[in-house]
């Protein structure tokens, strides 16, 4: 079945928290924090593939959501990054705001890859 207009809300990664932790060792008075930061939540991008010709992938899909960051831990270890959440269309794909009809964004080009909504800061 041919689809060309779907409509879908799209989502980035939240970051993932931070760890307050406190180093305890036994010859060490006072060890201090070692507290890891947390990953890096995940970044929606279009992509503009030849071999894609319709936009029924979408159809029935309504939230598309990167996914989150992990948590940090203790020993000053980082929680791990969320990967890209990547969103392969057809060439001559536009991206409407449905609110105010605006184009955000106008995808022509073969291979042509464009950050949508960047992720949170872990």
């Amino acid at each position: 079945m041919f689809v060309d207009s779907v409509k879908f809300t799209v989502t980035s990664g939240k970051g993932g928290q931070g760890c307050a932790s406190f180093r305890r060792e036994k010859f060490v008075v006072k060890g201090g924090p070692d507290g890891g930061d947390g990953g890096k939540g995940g970044d929606v991008y279009f992509k503009v593939d030849n071999n894609t010709d319709t936009l029924s992938w979408f159809k029935g899909r309504h939230n598309l959501k990167a996914d989150n960051g992990m948590q940090g831990m203790g020993r000053n270890m980082t929680g791990k990054s969320a990967p890209n959440y990547i969103m392969v269309v057809p060439p001559g794909t536009q991206v409407i705001d449905d609110e105010t009809e605006e184009i955000l964004l106008d995808l022509l080009e073969e291979g042509q890859t464009e950050l949508f909504l960047e992720g949170g800061k872990g």
